[in-house]
């Protein structure tokens, strides 16, 4: 810990195949410490093919081996190997302009934050340092899908020039290695409520080639924050579909429905039936990823994952969807007892044949759901 303390500021810069940019990224970053008289280091977390490391190596920065491809990999590596009390975070491509460090550390300094983002959003695009499907698509839908998700109130939530206090990051226990480690590190923050706080600045455009994938990376993000809010992903849509579906079934098991001057009869019972199976198909999806996010220590335990750890018992839940089944076959014997007993005539038991094939397709997800979810939980209970 004493060591940490004679570094303020760690720059960490994850880098792959950038030997054209990272000799400038290094000396802006030499010339702020030496102006701002900071107490400073730069650590590069490589991954690189090409010359990257000498360069880095040579201009006197650290340069840490990533053991595994991938952009938080590259950041958990420097995180790792850093000292300083404030670490910046920077891209090796040279699109962020590391003289704007010190508006960073100001914020952290003054104990006005804890985590600083560099918003290109309120701040400046430079034409062509951006492509028009991230700038006016990817990055502001996966944004409003953050802030509407986790209340973020944030403009660019996927800026890579960031600064966060060393005892902030280590609140967090971030895990992902890919590109939404970016979408982590913000949805934890406002979990855990620090204080989030951005500054504007300028984006450069790219002197190489870029290595992101548009929708591979989006799709990274937006898998990991549906993976975090289960309940708008699965929950409270499949809540509603579930009983809507059940609710209306009961009301046409004994004939149409009258509703506002429109009749419901059997094509919106079949409709219901299958509301009733995809919502709760649904509502089991989202307690499976409730559940494994919490034994995977991507989320910390929630009230109803809690509430399964101590109560869920396959046995119970299987118990359940026996007499689901049981109850529907029953009610199908019942149809074809009617059916033997008209001397095999005309039958039309639609409505009852419906409700009983519902009912026993429900019972049949119950008992599987609960032997899946019995694995998930398994690790927690040992």
């Amino acid at each position: 810990m004493v060591l940490r303390n004679k570094v303020e500021v760690s720059v960490i810069i994850p880098a792959k195949n950038e030997e054209a940019t990272i000799a400038d990224c290094i000396s802006k970053i030499a010339e702020i410490f030496r102006r701002e008289s900071i107490k400073g280091e730069i650590i590069v977390a490589d991954s690189s093919t090409d010359k990257t490391p000498e360069i880095a190596r040579r201009m006197g920065a650290k340069v840490v081996k990533s053991p595994s491809e991938g952009y938080g990999s590259a950041y958990m590596t420097g995180f790792e190997a850093a000292k300083g009390e404030y670490i910046i975070m920077g891209d090796a491509d040279d699109t962020y302009d590391f003289h704007e460090i010190p508006r960073f550390i100001k914020l952290l300094r003054e104990n006005k934050a804890d985590l600083v983002l560099g918003s290109r959003v309120k701040g400046s695009i430079l034409p062509d340092s951006m492509p028009w499907l991230h700038r006016y698509v990817g990055n502001p839908l996966l944004s409003f899908t953050l802030n509407t998700f986790f209340g973020a109130n944030i403009s660019d939530a996927h800026t890579g020039f960031r600064a966060i206090r060393r005892d902030a990051f280590e609140k967090l226990d971030l895990h992902t290695t890919g590109m939404e480690f970016a979408s982590e590190m913000i949805v934890k923050s406002v979990r855990k409520k620090l204080r989030i706080v951005e500054v504007p600045i300028t984006y450069y455009p790219r002197k190489a080639r870029s290595k992101l994938s548009s929708f591979s990376d989006g799709w990274r993000h937006l898998r990991f924050m549906l993976l975090y809010s289960p309940n708008y992903l699965f929950i409270i849509p499949g809540s509603i579909m579930f009983l809507l579906g059940m609710i209306l079934m009961f009301a046409l098991l004994k004939g149409p429905v009258t509703i506002l001057d429109f009749k419901l009869d059997l094509h919106p019972m079949v409709l219901a039936s299958l509301a009733a199976i995809v919502g709760f198909q649904m509502l089991v999806m989202g307690f499976f990823t409730k559940t494994y996010a919490a034994v995977s220590h991507l989320e910390e335990e929630t009230r109803s994952v809690r509430f399964l750890y101590e109560h869920f018992s396959l046995e119970k839940a299987s118990l359940l969807g026996i007499a689901m089944i049981i109850l529907g076959v029953i009610l199908s014997f019942d149809i074809i007892y009617s059916w033997v007993m008209s001397n095999f005539g005309q039958l039309f038991e639609v409505r009852r044949a419906i409700f009983s094939s519902t009912l026993i397709i429900l019972g049949i997800q119950v008992i599987f759901s609960a032997f899946f979810l019995s694995i998930l939980v398994l690790p927690k209970k040992e």
